[in-house]
């Protein structure tokens, strides 16, 4: 929902989260960046410590009717060297692979009770990237079929989300409420494209029929819809929204009346993201003026555009975004340089709680979860 993409801290499945912070150790490095990694260290541990204890004997976290919440604390563990963690990531791993479906995603059917599963690109793709993180071995059948469903569910046809990816693939016939959950927007989009990048290597053990890919350029089409690149806006140029129209995310009005996409920071930063995995550079025009938009609306203290509305989600895509943009620093406005993993990291050790947990004071989009919110840092 956008509403599932929520979290951050635990959710070590960032490019340079937490716990790479924390294993940094570059040459020349100054006094305040080393107290910044033991910062990192100690709030990475203490955050592991509590997702074991929290951990239920099948391997869950959380809601078990969304196997990606439990694939979320799964992909922090794997990426960490916790004493713990070949026994978490084990079970975790089982449980998830339990929600495989005959179609190929990894998720649990929905019923007519609200809340009670569905959602299957958005677990498929969070489900399948963590079981490559932890073991893309044992797990390679069930990620080659993930891979085929996850093809099937990108958007065609002259629609204005053909080329992404919604909640939902595309079904025939369906009703209006299944129509919603399947148009194409910007978080779930992501999701896929980092999941389909992520276990490409996959293919490489395919037998038969050719490699199952998505198609990418179509992707960088959708997204490129969602950019706000109107030059006489210069407060929203570069920013993204969340969906063609903004009936989802919202829409913003210029000085001068115009009516476009609101954009916001945590969306930017999944653009961002997804464009590098798309294998655009940082001298295009869109990824540039993205990563220009993110320094004039530099914070950590706010999800710029949404305030403390999905903050979790924002540092993770945050971190992930400017990891694989390769942007050591950000250069706001004003001239100043922003050393921004340094900040964000001594932020989200401030507002780690005493047990060793996150948790957002603002509960949308889940974030009110601290099994969710931990796994994202």
């Amino acid at each position: 929902m956008q509403t599932t993409k929520m979290l951050v801290l635990a959710m070590a499945c960032a490019a340079i989260r937490f716990s790479d912070i924390a294993a940094q150790e570059p040459a020349g490095r100054e006094a305040g960046a080393e107290d910044t990694v033991k910062i990192a260290q100690v709030a990475l541990r203490r955050g592991l410590d509590w997702l074991k204890s929290a951990q239920r004997p099948d391997g869950s976290w959380s809601d078990t009717n969304f196997p990606a919440l439990t694939a979320l604390g799964l992909w922090a563990f794997a990426r960490s060297d916790h004493p713990a963690r070949q026994e978490v990531c084990s079970k975790a791993a089982e449980f998830v692979a339990l929600y495989a479906q005959p179609d190929g995603g990894i998720y649990k059917p929905a019923t007519a009770d609200r809340g009670s599963g569905g959602l299957s690109v958005y677990n498929t793709a969070v489900c399948m990237t963590a079981l490559h993180a932890w073991d893309p071995a044992k797990y390679r059948a069930l990620i080659l079929k993930a891979r085929e469903f996850m093809a099937g569910s990108q958007l065609a046809g002259d629609s204005p989300g053909a080329g992404g990816f919604g909640y939902e693939p595309p079904r025939p016939r369906a009703d209006e409420a299944r129509r919603l959950m399947e148009r194409g927007d910007l978080s779930n989009t992501a999701w896929a494209m980092r999941a389909m990048r992520e276990t490409q290597n996959a293919e490489d053990y395919r037998e038969g029929a050719g490699k199952v890919d998505i198609d990418w350029a179509a992707t960088i089409r959708f997204i490129e819809k969602l950019q706000n690149r109107d030059a006489d806006d210069p407060e929203n140029f570069g920013s993204f929204g969340y969906e063609p129209g903004g009936e989802r995310g919202g829409t913003a009005q210029g000085k001068d009346g115009k009516v476009t996409l609101r954009g916001y920071g945590s969306m930017t930063y999944a653009a961002l993201e997804a464009m590098i995995f798309a294998q655009l550079t940082r001298e295009d025009p869109r990824v540039r003026s993205a990563l220009e938009w993110a320094s004039r609306h530099w914070s950590v203290d706010e999800n710029p555009g949404m305030g403390l509305k999905g903050l979790f989600y924002y540092y993770n895509t945050m971190s992930k975004a400017l990891t694989v943009a390769g942007a050591d620093a950000l250069t706001p406005p004003d001239g100043r340089t922003v050393p921004w993993k340094e900040q964000l990291v001594r932020k989200i050790a401030a507002l780690q709680k005493p047990d060793g947990s996150w948790v957002n004071e603002d509960n949308q989009f889940w974030e009110g979860n601290p099994a969710l919110v931990t796994s994202y840092a």
